[in-house]
């Protein structure tokens, strides 16, 4: 197992969207660009997002987020529960390492987190991977908030973490 991060640009230029700066490319540069990635290997990754440039007051904050320290106790956790989770199966240490046969048992939603799900699907044209991945890091989500099920605000900030299957980049 491996993790894979990487990063790109939202057009050539670099500022499609960005509030402060104009794009200078024309829709169909974007849609050139865009379509150089696949859509099968972005399928395959669990977790996609926007990270929009910072602002100088941010960056400038004397402010303290959530230390380190406390996120590596958290993450250390929800790690720990997953490999007690898997325990009896060889090979498999994490939620990400689950088969879909196994999402189906220990991914188990209520109603109204499944009708939130159908929902996703059908409006931003999901496949059964993605389905999987959202049901994966939902229950990730769920461990590092140290409980037994999954609820529908996970089911939720999952489905926030799928950004490039919606269509961002349409113009």
């Amino acid at each position: 197992m491996f993790i894979l991060a990487t990063a790109l640009n939202p057009c050539p230029c670099g500022y499609f969207g960005d509030p402060n700066h104009n794009c200078s490319c024309s829709s169909g540069q974007i849609q050139k660009y865009v379509s150089k990635i696949s859509g099968p290997l972005l399928d395959r990754i669990d977790i996609h997002i926007e990270v929009p440039a910072v602002k100088f007051k941010e960056l400038a904050s004397t402010a303290d987020g959530e230390p380190s320290e406390k996120i590596r106790i958290n993450v250390n956790k929800a790690r720990q529960i997953q490999v007690n989770r898997f325990a009896n199966n060889d090979g498999i240490f994490c939620n990400a390492q689950m088969e879909t046969r196994m999402v189906r048992e220990i991914c188990k939603i209520n109603d109204e987190s499944l009708t939130l799900l159908k929902t996703a699907i059908t409006r931003l044209g999901l496949s059964a991977r993605a389905y999987d991945r959202i049901l994966k890091v939902s229950r990730t989500i769920a461990d590092l908030e140290e409980l037994e099920n999954i609820e529908t605000h996970h089911i939720s900030e999952a489905i926030g973490y799928r950004n490039l299957d919606r269509n961002y980049w349409s113009t």
